[in-house]
């Protein structure tokens, strides 16, 4: 059996300018269960979720109860690896009862030097209107940066390195279970005087399921997000759904731009590596995607 690990951006569970409800996301998941249950029958399963927007609500609850301090990013992911894994059993479980689900909570290693830690571009949280950059900054001591024409809270986002837990996410593969993990990128450790500790910030989790996928050496690395493919000349009147291409013919695209450029570098890195195609496109096409219909298929 091939194994196949999906990456759900965390826009995609829940929709941007949606209230960030249990409500909406448990909608959002049920659009997909049903049919990754039935993937399930074929493939080997690992699900790696994004958590921008979770885990930037986490951190505003968080801030709400003053007579605690703060929890720091690592528990904050932590939390929401259990949150929206947990909703995703819950879902998958509702349509296909028989097959097994494991949420795991995951710890990815990453580099303290990384220059990421110093350049804050990871958008979490809700949006905001530009003209609130600095009552944000000042009242809570946030880097802010536009995200389309919104302003977001951004955090470090270093490179993943190491799938600490690799060998429990194989071990309930091996069970065919759907894995649930890696979640929000996982949970950021770095190496210490003793021992990993866990630090302040939010992994890609495209460069994520991308590590997670050649570690597995997976057979197909599947991103879904709100976008229906990659374009070329986005947003202008010549836009062009892009239906193939190989990792060359994507490279201008492949920039660090907070959009669909990490994406594009997260998949070309997987294809290069491992010779195999990878694919982009919407959460409602996940079928359609897999076999290139629909999406972005993405070739050596």
């Amino acid at each position: 059996m091939e194994t196949l690990v999906i990456a759900l951006g965390g826009n995609a569970l829940l929709q941007r300018g949606a209230v960030l409800s249990a409500e909406n996301q448990y909608q959002s998941i049920a659009l997909i269960a049903d049919v990754i249950g039935k993937l399930a029958k074929k493939y080997r399963i690992a699900i790696v979720h994004g958590n921008g927007p979770q885990v930037g609500l986490l951190a505003l609850q968080n801030l709400a109860y003053r007579d605690v301090p703060p929890y720091p990013l690592d528990i904050l992911v932590a939390e929401s690896q259990g949150m929206i894994g947990y909703m995703l059993a819950q879902q998958l479980g509702a349509f296909h009862p028989a097959q097994p689900v494991s949420t795991l909570l995951t710890r990815v290693l990453v580099d303290s030097q990384d220059p990421a830690f110093q350049q804050p571009s990871k958008f979490i949280g809700p949006v905001y209107q530009p003209q609130q950059q600095r009552e944000l900054e000042q009242q809570y001591g946030w880097s802010m940066k536009l995200d389309g024409k919104y302003l977001r809270r951004v955090v470090p986002s270093p490179e993943p390195k190491k799938i600490i837990d690799i060998a429990a996410i194989k071990l309930l593969l091996a069970q065919n279970h759907i894995v649930v993990c890696s979640g929000g990128g996982g949970i950021p450790m770095v190496e210490a005087e003793h021992g990993l500790s866990g630090s302040e910030a939010v992994i890609d989790k495209d460069l994520a399921s991308a590590l997670l996928a050649e570690e597995l050496a997976a057979d197909h690395l599947l991103i879904l997000t709100d976008a229906d493919a990659v374009y070329r000349h986005w947003g202008s009147p010549q836009q062009q759904a892009i239906r193939s291409a190989t990792i060359q013919e994507l490279a201008p695209l492949a920039v660090a731009d907070g959009a669909m450029g990490p994406k594009i570098m997260a998949v070309s890195r997987f294809v290069q590596r491992s010779g195999k195609v990878a694919h982009i496109g919407a959460l409602k096409d996940i079928e359609s995607v897999l076999i290139g219909t629909a999406g972005t298929s993405i070739t050596p």
